[in-house]
């Protein structure tokens, strides 16, 4: 079974270096899986037996069209009503346990691997059904309409049923797993699950409007944030601007992995947060 990287809490001992590799700037972070304690962990309102590190929420100079929770659910424990916000729609990726989760008037089992995209209104409840923690993403964002399209439907789907797709003149060295169609414009967020083999690379410095955060299932990589070089492995966060230039160079000695946001598919907004004219 594929391994996926998840905080595993506690707190270094009192003899640790306190040096990390955080980094927080105008145009990245890095949140690397040593500062994932349990002093940083929330508890949310309407859930039972759980913790979450939020590792993103939409503030000024930071994630501007998302949030992004690690989630680590009890035996037995959840919500009946996980989804606090109207019109918010939802990603989940299934790491560690089993997980039930109702998507409008179906239940559905994940266990690690499992992904489940729920339109806004669709999430209910959430419990973790596993004699082991259930620990999961889960992305949440606001939806934004387009005219002519109804939200996308609730999907449910599974890592290893999707063949990775391959980038042109790779050889397989970066690949792209998809969950959803990427033709399918009713979708404004696209969740991923980005491949590299060993010696696989970001060949040149990306520059583009969408929005980034990555959580590193495995491995580890050099990463190319906007002006630097960074070091990350399984378990840390990049959280990347708009225009924020990136590559990637994957040494090895395994394959590196991690989970992509990205916001898609919409017309840059004039008005409003994160534009020039007033709302309306």
């Amino acid at each position: 079974m594929t391994g996926y990287a998840a905080p595993t809490g506690g707190l270094p001992p009192q003899t640790a270096l306190h040096t990390g590799r955080a980094v927080f700037t105008e145009a990245y972070a890095v949140i690397p899986k040593g500062v994932m304690s349990d002093i940083v962990t929330s508890l949310l309102p309407g859930w039972e037996g759980t913790r979450a590190w939020i590792i993103a929420r939409p503030m000024t100079g930071f994630s501007e069209t998302f949030s992004h929770y690690l989630m680590e659910v009890a035996p037995g424990g959840g919500s009946a009503a996980p989804e606090p916000e109207a019109g918010a729609e939802g990603a989940i990726f299934v790491t560690h346990g089993r997980l039930a989760l109702t998507l409008g008037e179906r239940e559905h089992a994940l266990s690690p691997g499992g992904f489940a995209y729920a339109p806004p209104g669709a999430l209910g409840a959430v419990r973790s059904t596993g004699a082991e923690p259930a620990r999961f993403h889960w992305i949440r964002k606001l939806y934004e309409p387009a005219p002519g399209l109804e939200p996308p439907p609730p999907l449910v789907a599974d890592e290893a049923r999707i063949p990775p797709a391959p980038m042109p003149g790779t050889a397989g060295r970066w690949a792209t797993t998809r969950f959803v169609d990427p033709a399918d414009l009713r979708h404004d967020m696209h969740v991923t699950i980005v491949t590299f083999e060993p010696g696989g690379t970001i060949p040149f410095e990306e520059t583009h409007v969408m929005e980034h955060g990555l959580y590193v299932l495995e491995g580890k990589a050099v990463y190319r944030l906007n002006r630097d070089w960074v070091e990350v492995e399984a378990g840390d966060y990049m959280w990347l601007r708009a225009f924020c230039p990136q590559a990637c160079y994957a040494g090895g000695p395994g394959r590196f992995r991690y989970l992509l946001y990205k916001d898609v598919n919409r017309h840059a907004r004039l008005r409003g947060p994160g534009a020039f004219g007033p709302s309306r």
